[in-house]
């Protein structure tokens, strides 16, 4: 056997290959013992005789067809020997074929994974005990790990030389169009039109005087100070009772004019040349200004620090948050058909264009290593995974040589 570099697994295959050689070897040689102890005696002696007979040659024939697989049978260069040393390349790309068609098949892969409830059994693990901390807990030091290492400078040369040239290059109108249009199409906004108008309302309603700052002096010069009062009272009024309607009636024409040009804004960004060249100048001065390099790093720094000061907290909210994200999509992928079926018919697509694409590549491996392997390291490597089990031929052809020999020689007899 070829020198190699052994593995425990490896060295537990030896000792079982060398014990089942051993034993093979002793069924032989008592076939032998027994051949010779009766030999040219009659009687019941001569049916063990002529089994003996039969099993010997039965031993011999498979020990030659074992061995011929791995070397030259008593090293003897006969034609058809020594098969996987000799022609290890050609055998090397049989197998590869062979796991190809039969194994690393998009059809094969796809159905194996649809049938595999991938998603149930990751639905199981991550509802289970702690897994779904020991993920948040390693994501979380990885990332702790990497943030770090994105210095200040690396983020503003990034930004100043790749990512605004680029969006001073790229349209935005349509996609800022888009998104408006989609905003307006799920009435995304009301929820914030709500905020700012129960927000005006309350500032307004706290801050009189300051409208009178602004109101009063606009008053004529002869106007006494009692009617400015009573005109700013009723301003004041007018506009928290116009608030306060707008406020609460959801169809208020206010709100139908906002939409309305939200909606109109929508479609001139996508549509209106005007519009979109207006927008594009006003994103090019904005992504252009000497400052903005400046202030993007800086937001970058601030929400860096607060990631990591986040991350590094196990009872943070962002950590807490994660883990009951987890837990929740693992009870989900329990008790959701729905959502278990489409997880799995996505996994079967990514799994099928990973085998379309790069299973020939993925398969080459088997041929690239044994190509790489010298003939004898190959069939000392495939001889200790496979020669144990073929051990049980040389075995069988033991048995079976003798039982048909004693079945010859009885047939004979009777004959």
């Amino acid at each position: 056997m070829a020198t190699l570099t052994l593995g425990a697994a490896d060295l537990v295959r030896r000792r079982g290959l060398r014990r089942m050689r051993t034993v093979a070897l002793s069924l032989l040689v008592l076939a032998a013992i027994i051949y010779v102890a009766t030999l040219h005696r009659g009687g019941g002696w001569a049916y063990l005789n002529a089994a003996s007979e039969a099993a010997m040659v039965g031993a011999l024939a498979d020990w030659f067809a074992v061995t011929a697989l791995f070397r030259h049978p008593l090293g003897l260069p006969i034609p058809h020997t020594a098969i996987v040393p000799t022609r290890k390349d050609s055998l090397a790309e049989s197998l590869e074929q062979f796991v190809t068609e039969n194994f690393l098949s998009e059809d094969v892969v796809a159905e194996k994974m649809r049938t595999a409830q991938v998603s149930r059994r990751v639905g199981e693990w991550l509802a289970d005990g702690n897994h779904a901390e020991r993920i948040v807990a390693e994501g979380a030091r990885t990332v702790g790990a990497a943030l770090p290492r994105l210095g200040d400078e690396d983020v503003a040369a990034f930004v100043r030389g790749s990512l605004l040239p680029r969006f001073v290059k790229e349209p935005l109108s349509p996609i800022a169009g888009h998104f408006v249009q989609s905003v307006v199409e799920d009435g995304a906004h009301h929820a914030l039109f709500d905020l700012l108008m129960v927000e005006a309302y309350d500032w307004l309603a706290d801050n009189r005087e300051l409208l009178a700052d602004v109101v009063g002096p606009r008053a004529p010069r002869w106007s006494p100070q009692w009617v400015d009062r009573l005109v700013i009272d009723r301003i004041h009024r007018e506009a928290l009772a116009w608030l306060g309607d707008v406020r609460d009636n959801q169809s208020h024409p206010a709100r139908k004019a906002v939409d309305r040009l939200l909606g109109q804004l929508a479609d001139d960004l996508q549509h209106d040349p005007e519009m979109m060249e207006r927008f594009e100048a006003w994103k090019a001065r904005m992504l252009t200004h000497p400052d903005m390099g400046n202030s993007l790093t800086a937001v970058w720094d601030a929400m860096r620090t607060a990631l990591i000061g986040s991350i590094n907290d196990p009872t943070s909210t962002l950590r807490v948050r994660g883990v009951k994200v987890l837990h929740d999509l693992g009870h989900r992928l329990q008790e959701d058909e729905a959502l278990r079926g489409k997880v799995d018919a996505r996994a079967a697509e990514a799994v099928g264009y990973v085998v379309r694409t790069y299973g020939t590549e993925i398969v080459s491996v088997i041929s690239d290593t044994i190509e790489r392997w010298d003939g004898r390291e190959a069939a000392a490597r495939i001889e200790l995974h496979v020669g144990r089990d073929l051990q049980f031929i040389r075995i069988n052809g033991t048995v079976v040589g003798a039982l048909v020999g004693l079945a010859i020689h009885t047939l004979s007899q009777l004959l």
